[in-house]
């Protein structure tokens, strides 16, 4: 009998804990809002440029306020440079970090990038705190550049 209540209590938990996996990411990542006017835009290069390395991109921002990953603020959050993405990234789950999607979580407005030789796309998606694109997703036109 005890090890009947035993194996009870441990599937009690089990299934506990495999709820709480399935429901505390739901929390986790509910998304901000952006305001109605918010727009991203990249300032440079310009699209058709044809440039060299390092590529200095300049971000733009209007209607929303920059604030750094971790630090929850209404109307607001940082900047993620998309690299070669043809399909945007989940836009209710936070932003993958690799090679074609880069964060600026400290809140930078620029970066300067080494890019391989040839035809390549620069989007912005900007993001809350917890690198989650907001309910009215803030995205840029996405501009192509060549790089000598």
């Amino acid at each position: 009998m005890l090890i009947i209540q035993k194996k009870q209590i441990i599937l009690g938990y089990f299934l506990a804990v495999t709820f709480s996996l399935f429901l505390i990411p739901s929390l986790l990542f509910a998304q901000s809002e952006s305001s109605e006017n918010a727009k991203v835009f990249i300032i440079s290069p310009k699209n058709g440029a044809v440039v060299k390395n390092p590529v200095k991109v300049i971000f733009g921002l209007s209607g929303m306020k920059i604030s750094p990953a971790g630090i929850e603020k209404k109307f607001a959050g940082h900047h993620h440079l998309l690299i070669d993405v043809n399909t945007l990234p989940d836009l209710a789950k936070p932003i993958p970090s690799d090679k074609n999607h880069i964060h600026f979580g400290k809140g930078q407005t620029e970066t300067k990038l080494n890019l391989s030789s040839g035809k390549h796309s620069l989007q912005l998606l900007f993001a809350d705190y917890l690198h989650i694109p907001h309910i009215n997703p803030v995205i840029s036109k996405k501009i192509y550049i060549t790089v000598k």
